[in-house]
């Protein structure tokens, strides 16, 4: 299995693929491309003709978009164990997932994962603050539903998990303010090995894009 990915320190969909198998220790190879220069259009279209990351190949089977990365390794590789095993908790996890799959553009747009930096701050404007609310709300909600069952979303880690992970990244570089519980979760996230992984190599990236670099030092 293969893994196309972009730069780590910006590419939070490419996150949102790589750390599921990750986590579960499955076997794949990463190719790594630089996203934001002259070849990267062509080194994507040797894996992909979407045209962007991520990108899984396993075998002759392609799959691209993160969500659906992780649905076929879920199926393919954990016996569905990427969702929680509960039907409602799954509706639930997925209905999370799917929503941050579709929504908060405005938070994408001003507070970009750059895992690098901290200590940013940007204009805090009604819109990306409703969407700062909205997930500190869903995140401290989950947490206090299901915190007996382990410090995850859903207690266990799942693909809701994954789809989060690129935010609080964000709000570990941005520092919103949110609740304790949601602060909580961050540490938990932040704290896993392969998240620390992520975010050393992603340190060592040398590439700087910079309509990627917002917010000031405080």
């Amino acid at each position: 299995m293969k893994l196309i990915i972009g730069n780590k320190n910006y590419s939070s969909w490419s996150l949102r693929a790589w750390l599921l198998p990750a986590y579960h220790a499955i076997s794949f190879e990463e190719v790594r491309i630089s996203l934001s220069v002259s070849g990267t259009s062509a080194a994507i279209a040797r894996y992909s003709q979407a045209g962007k990351v991520p990108v899984l190949h396993d075998g002759d089977l392609v799959v691209w978009d993160s969500l659906a990365i992780c649905e076929y390794i879920s199926e393919r590789y954990l016996g569905g164990g990427g969702w929680p095993e509960d039907m409602g908790m799954r509706a639930e996890a997925r209905s999370c997932s799917a929503e941050m799959h579709s929504g908060f553009p405005v938070l994408r747009k001003l507070m970009p994962m750059n895992c690098r930096a901290e200590g940013r701050r940007v204009k805090m404007t009604s819109d990306v603050r409703k969407d700062i609310e909205r997930i500190d709300a869903l995140w401290s909600s989950l947490r206090e539903k299901y915190a007996r069952r382990g410090p995850w979303l859903f207690g266990d880690f799942s693909i809701a998990d994954c789809m989060f992970a690129p935010v609080v990244f964000r709000f570990a570089t941005y520092s919103p303010l949110i609740s304790k519980a949601s602060k909580a979760y961050m540490d938990t996230v932040l704290s896993h090995p392969m998240l620390r992984l992520w975010q050393q190599q992603a340190c060592q990236e040398e590439e700087v894009i910079n309509e990627e670099e917002k917010g000031d030092a405080c």
